[in-house]
């Protein structure tokens, strides 16, 4: 799915909102709909970087992500995803296989 970082390298913020808009009505809403017959189930969205509106050029800022855990009850903290709440949550992963160790944890 490049059309969020595509939008990004242009500097389009109503580009970008497209995108992840389209994303998440094309592909995370109907992911997570098919995996309720699953039972228990966690499911991870990050993008491979950063591209932001105002660089046009990916960085190598933190990469946000979404961890969604089935029907459990949403953060309060978080009020939405992206890098604002990202940098909120102060929960940075330096090394990609910890993220396991994360989506894993009860």
């Amino acid at each position: 799915m490049e059309a969020p970082d595509e939008a990004g390298h242009s500097g389009n913020l109503e580009h970008k909102i497209q995108a992840i808009e389209d994303f998440d009505a094309q592909v995370v809403g109907p992911v997570l709909e098919g995996m309720k017959k699953f039972g228990e189930y966690r499911v991870l969205c990050m993008p491979d970087h950063p591209t932001p509106l105002s660089l046009m050029t990916h960085t190598s800022d933190p990469v946000p992500f979404v961890l969604y855990k089935g029907e459990t009850e949403a953060n309060p903290r978080i009020a939405g995803y992206d890098e604002d709440s990202a940098r909120g949550m102060n929960l940075v992963i330096e090394d990609g296989f910890r993220m396991m160790e994360l989506m894993l944890k009860k």
